[in-house]
């Protein structure tokens, strides 16, 4: 597509750059429009050196390609966002106010996608003025890419600091693939906006350990690592993640993934049903027990002579099950199958079972898959007759893979 990339004079645009970089790799376009206010934090060479093409900041500058340039861009471009979006400029096209080159170009750019990633201070951000002009914004189509909570130029911490240029260059794609937001559709203010509820996605990883005493538990050799890598390959598509995991050593390095840990299969199976609701969808990738001892002993238990020890066994509620049960119009549920034997006929009777969307079959047949490796292999099998079989790849491919596949 043809991207026009607008900054405003905040701080946040000295990342306009790396956000035109990522466009440039997706493949797209991009001319930048920038305020004066702007070019004090970046500079026009930079702009024209990574995007390729002239800058555009004087309506009425010589070297100006056309005479009415906002109109040319207008005409030109396929789909517009700006990023840093001040107060200011915020204000502005609330109010129809056109009196530099980028504000003028706004208004001309009525009838194509914009996206406005805003970027200011906490109060001015929570200040009512801002809050009614961004709900203006909405109900007149425009998409806005929701500012993080973090630590702000100004040293205070909070809501109001951009998007990364990641998670904006995300949503251009996003734009491009004909994704919406599901939760949203009924109001037209679009699209999946990061760290929001309306595009999260539930995903479980890791395995259970259900106690037998104070210091002895039945486990399962699950690392967490597929789980983790389908998190962040989420993430790196703009989505909230809502990562439910069991005990491991993996971490989660995006600022899109919210963690919850659990330790056991009821644990993790109260924060499934509490969260799932909330999500357009739910990849359960954890190796959680079936079965649990019926007492938990507080205190460690004592070998009793010769005689061995017996350990009566309870079911544990089945996760993947209840969100079959739970599952609205618009969410999808993937879950994954570890089989021994008869693999594909036992993971195509799990899907149907469950009411799943799609199901991720690992096999232990497979050297280099399985549990503690960087490395999977795996057949992803569709409820709409779908089967795709991955090579031995990365976890992190493999996770991209099933993110395309079972999402997009």
């Amino acid at each position: 597509m043809r991207v026009i990339v607008g900054i405003t004079g905040g701080i946040a645009a000295y990342k306009a750059p790396q956000l035109v970089r990522l466009l440039k790799k997706q493949g797209h376009e991009v001319q930048c429009v920038a305020t004066r206010h702007a070019l004090e934090f970046v500079t026009p060479l930079t702009l024209e050196t990574v995007s390729g093409n002239r800058l555009y900041s004087e309506l009425f500058a010589p070297v100006n390609d056309h005479s009415t340039e906002h109109i040319a861009l207008k005409d030109w471009g396929d789909i517009m966002v700006v990023a840093p979006a001040t107060a200011n400029c915020i204000g502005k096209l609330a109010s129809g106010i056109a009196d530099d080159a980028l504000s003028t170009l706004l208004l001309a750019f009525s009838h194509k996608p914009l996206y406005l990633a805003p970027a200011m201070n906490t109060d001015m951000w929570e200040h009512p003025a801002v809050q009614q002009n961004l709900a203006t914004l909405k109900a007149r189509g425009v998409n806005i890419i929701a500012p993080a909570e973090g630590e702000l130029a100004c040293g205070a911490t909070g809501a109001g600091r951009m998007a990364e240029p990641e998670d904006i260059a995300s949503a251009i794609r996003n734009e491009k693939l004909g994704i919406r937001n599901l939760a949203d559709e009924s109001n037209n203010s679009s699209f999946l906006i990061p760290n929001s509820s309306l595009s999260k996605v539930l995903v479980t990883a890791g395995p259970t350990y259900e106690k037998i005493d104070s210091v002895r538990f039945i486990g399962n050799y699950s690392s967490g690592k597929m789980g983790f890598a389908l998190a962040e390959a989420l993430a790196a598509e703009g989505y909230g993640v809502e990562l439910v995991t069991g005990p491991t050593a993996c971490r989660a390095e995006h600022p899109n993934i919210h963690r919850t840990d659990v330790e056991s299969a009821r644990e993790m199976y109260e924060a499934a049903t509490r969260l799932f609701p909330t999500c357009c969808a739910a990849i359960l990738s954890a190796a959680v027990a079936d079965y649990r001892p019926d007492h938990t002993a507080d205190h460690k238990l004592k070998k009793q002579g010769d005689e061995g020890m017996t350990l009566t066994l309870v079911q544990n509620p089945d996760i993947l099950a209840t969100l079959g049960t739970m599952k609205q119009e618009g969410q999808r549920l993937v879950g994954f199958a570890l089989e021994t034997d008869d693999e594909e006929v036992n993971a195509r009777r799990k899907l149907e079972k469950k009411n799943l969307d799609y199901i991720v079959l690992n096999s232990l047949r497979d050297k280099g898959a399985g549990f503690g490796v960087d490395t999977n292999r795996v057949t992803i099998i569709g409820r709409d007759g779908s089967r795709t079989e991955t090579p031995l790849l990365s976890k992190a491919d493999v996770a991209r893979e099933i993110v395309r596949r079972c999402l997009q």
